[in-house]
């Protein structure tokens, strides 16, 4: 049985650079491309916003998108591949102008309100940086994993791995690191010419401990290829850089990542239980920073950890511990929230999955912007059992 058939619901790469200009949207095009003739359902929602690029280099449609009967967009497809993009909702020469808020909402929509279909994977094209964009998308989506494109300059690779850190933070698994220009092969001679150096993008990945996926060489038809909607892979099969983009493809397609626990966005509401996430496995020796389950009773959360621990947190506890702006003093941490207002009585309302790392919580006084990060759950003051 392939993946296809056994797949019941895509996993969620997102492709990623710390600086612009390192190739990433090609890359992702390709290896988009070079999925899909292998046999799997693969999507791209293209996440740059402000510059989105993806349409034009699969050659895909121009003309706003239809909508289903179900009132969800329709995706454009070329060469096997679904894409979603801002610059199917906008003409070439119009900017999208849109503050943060609206950001978020447009990357929303792209997931959710698109009729995907049956997928295997969804790859998310990032714009450069580790902004608001790579935030929403790791608060919003349970992502599978992330790989960070680089060229071999040793400036392009400082930043990428300020792109790869910042993965880490929000507990998204890295699955590895490509680098992109690798080396100019002169087409007469035959000679390598590695014009922005060679084998930085393999040291960082040795270095962080990451998986190198592969090196893309330097080819002009490249340029040429992504202005005619036509990707490498398909224009010129036979060259280097569409064997480097196919044996990438075959690496993502197979890796599974390392993400345990709960791997569906879940919004709980407690008060009549809907929303409550189903328990997921606890296999032993698994992450301590990853949530399987989560109860509440008696007026305490009760949270159980990947590597199998529980823990019990009081609801006034929770609402005292909050680090939203409201609470504490954004430099110096200082409690801004005297716990004097805080009623003993205060109770849970709803709880919510963000992204791989953190729950949000709303409260019986109305209160509801914390964030509270798996890593500061673990250091609230509750009561912690063993494995029963």
């Amino acid at each position: 049985m392939t993946q296809s058939e056994t797949s019941a619901s895509p996993r969620m790469i997102a492709i990623s650079s710390g600086k612009g200009g390192v190739g990433k949207s090609t890359v992702t095009a390709n290896i988009a491309v070079a999925m899909a003739d292998a046999g799997l359902r693969v999507g791209v929602v293209d996440a740059d916003i402000y510059g989105p690029s993806i349409p034009r280099m699969l050659g895909v449609a121009s003309g706003k998108p239809a909508m289903s009967p179900d009132r969800k967009v329709v995706p454009a497809e070329a060469h096997g591949v679904k894409v979603m993009s801002m610059a199917m909702l906008s003409d070439d020469d119009n900017p999208a102008i849109l503050r943060g808020p609206m950001v978020a909402k447009y990357l929303q929509m792209f997931v959710r309100q698109v009729e995907w279909g049956a997928l295997d994977l969804l790859l998310l094209d990032l714009p450069p940086g580790t902004g608001d964009i790579q935030l929403t998308l790791a608060q919003a989506f349970p992502l599978s994993g992330a790989v960070v494109v680089s060229t071999p300059q040793d400036v392009s690779l400082r930043i990428a791995r300020r792109g790869l850190r910042m993965m880490e933070q929000v507990n998204v698994p890295i699955l590895g690191v490509i680098e992109n220009m690798s080396g100019f092969t002169c087409p007469d001679c035959g000679k390598v010419t590695h014009i922005f150096h060679q084998g930085g993008g393999e040291v960082i990945a040795q270095e962080l401990g990451v998986e190198f996926l592969g090196k893309v060489p330097l080819d002009p038809m490249v340029v040429d290829c992504g202005d005619d909607g036509r990707p490498l892979v398909y224009a010129a099969s036979n060259s280097p850089a569409a064997a480097a983009y196919r044996s990438i493809a075959a690496t993502l397609a197979g890796t599974q990542g390392d993400i345990a626990g709960l791997t569906s966005p879940f919004a709980w509401t407690l008060a009549d239980g809907t929303g409550k996430p189903a328990p997921a496995p606890i296999t032993e020796g698994g992450p301590g920073d990853r949530l399987a389950a989560l109860d509440h009773d008696e007026g305490a959360l009760s949270l159980r950890w990947a590597d199998g621990t529980k823990q019990l947190l009081a609801d006034r506890d929770l609402r005292l511990a909050c680090q939203c702006a409201q609470c504490r003093e954004e430099m110096s941490g200082k409690r801004l929230l005297n716990p004097d207002d805080v009623p003993l009585d205060i109770r849970l309302t709803r709880v919510w999955s963000v992204g791989n790392y953190a729950l949000g919580m709303a409260f019986s006084d109305g209160h509801d912007t914390g964030i509270y990060t798996f890593k500061a759950l673990h250091t609230i003051v509750g009561t912690e059992l063993e494995d029963v």
